[in-house]
């Protein structure tokens, strides 16, 4: 198939200015990756997407642009969403195909954020999504529609073949590095790996970051250099189903019935009442409706007894925790301990620590999802939430991550 031309100035697209050092740079990479220049780009029809897909096509690249539709209603992640995708998609002279992804997304996504919520864990919902509705789901409709084998997104997140590690870099007893690994987003202050941890190794190795060179301010610069009608939109701050119904509380309440319940130390000692401890987070301290002598966290969520119980800060770190339904997404299940840094939210710095090997239970073999390790933090940790995500990193490499258990 002849290569596409780069947009056309008859477009709404503007091409008289050059393109930064890091839009050239990122045009530079996207021109000589091998293989078929054919992609479908998944567009949320924020910024960033919107940038992915326009690079693309600067770069040459055959691209159809998709967008899942998760959600009925108001939301900026859906009916918002889709009306600006495809919008951009005819700024950009690409055709706009929208794939409704609504059941699934039920059953994968919000269903089983009402079950963690209602067992007293604080669920991760993002990289599930990204693993179960969005990436493979993508990739499927993609090959089987238009024979493409390649996907991108607007994440700030990077892959590189493993082949192009020094010998120094390969060094290790305890794993092996499969063919491609995933790397944080250039952009330290918008690196978006933790989200992707649990993507398998056939799907990420047909992926493609655009903007995983680029700072957030090298977008806006590129998207207006390019005219793009999404340069100026603001950023999505909340997690799409709080954005869909206005806030998480507003979600949860729709689907949980309110649950009174008492708020204790300890010891025991009653504090308070609660409206349910799907409203709490492991680490809050703001919003618990009581008051004490001094500043109290909470620390556990006992949803046996319907107890919200906190802490003073002093007695809510912990050492170490357990993480199950690892995927190791860049290497191979390591045989013996080592060292990692962990990132336990997306918003923390990593911290040092040391992983450790365990065996399955029977409920992870019925999950098949085998994996699961003992973390020991080098310092104690504070705000270690059941139900979130542990991802484990060697320098910019992610290597692996999982879930936190119950402790």
């Amino acid at each position: 198939m002849p290569m596409p031309p780069k947009i056309s100035t008859s477009e709404a697209i503007k091409l008289s200015q050059p393109a930064t050092t890091a839009g050239e740079q990122a045009l530079i990479r996207l021109r000589n990756i091998h293989g078929e220049h054919q992609i479908a780009v998944g567009l949320s029809g924020g910024v960033d997407s919107s940038l992915a897909a326009a690079l693309l096509i600067e770069a040459g690249w055959q691209v159809e642009g998709l967008t899942l539709w998760l959600m009925s209603g108001k939301g900026s992640c859906c009916s918002d969403g889709l009306v600006d995708a495809a919008a951009i998609c005819g700024q950009l002279g690409i055709p706009h195909h929208v794939m409704d992804s609504r059941t699934t997304f039920q059953k994968e996504i919000i269903d089983g954020l009402i079950e963690g919520y209602k067992e007293g864990i604080t669920p991760l919902p993002c990289s599930r999504c990204n693993r179960s509705v969005k990436f493979a789901a993508m990739l499927k409709w993609a090959n089987e529609n238009f024979k493409i084998n390649r996907i991108a997104t607007g994440h700030y997140a990077r892959t590189r073949f493993s082949k192009e590690l020094s010998k120094k870099e390969h060094l290790t007893k305890s794993y092996s590095y499969k063919k491609t690994l995933l790397l944080r987003g250039l952009d330290t202050n918008k690196d978006q790996s933790y989200f992707l941890y649990d993507l398998p190794q056939n799907v990420l190795s047909k992926v493609i970051f655009p903007l995983g060179e680029l700072t957030k301010a090298d977008t806006r610069m590129e998207a207006n250099r390019l005219g793009l009608r999404t340069a100026q939109k603001p950023e999505s701050q909340d997690l799409c189903l709080a954005e869909h119904h206005g806030s998480m509380r507003a979600f949860l309440d729709k689907y949980l019935p309110q649950r009174k319940g008492e708020i204790i130390l300890e010891d025991g000692t009653l504090l308070g009442e609660h409206d349910g401890i799907e409203h709490f987070t492991i680490g809050q301290r703001k919003g618990l409706g009581i008051s004490w002598k001094e500043p109290l966290h909470v620390v556990k969520l006992k949803s046996e007894s319907n107890q919200v119980v906190v802490a003073p800060r002093a007695a809510a770190g912990i050492s170490d925790c357990i993480v199950g339904e690892i995927n190791w997404v860049s290497i191979s299940p390591p045989m013996e301990k080592i060292n990692v840094e962990v990132q336990v939210r997306y918003r923390s710095h990593p911290v040092f620590a040391q992983l450790t090997p365990l065996n399955p239970t029977n409920a992870d073999i019925e999950k098949q999802r085998p994996h699961r390790c003992q973390i020991c933090f080098q310092e104690e940790q504070f705000s270690i939430a059941p139900g979130q995500a542990a991802v484990f990193y060697l320098g910019e490499i992610l290597l692996g991550g999982g879930i936190i258990q119950p402790y």
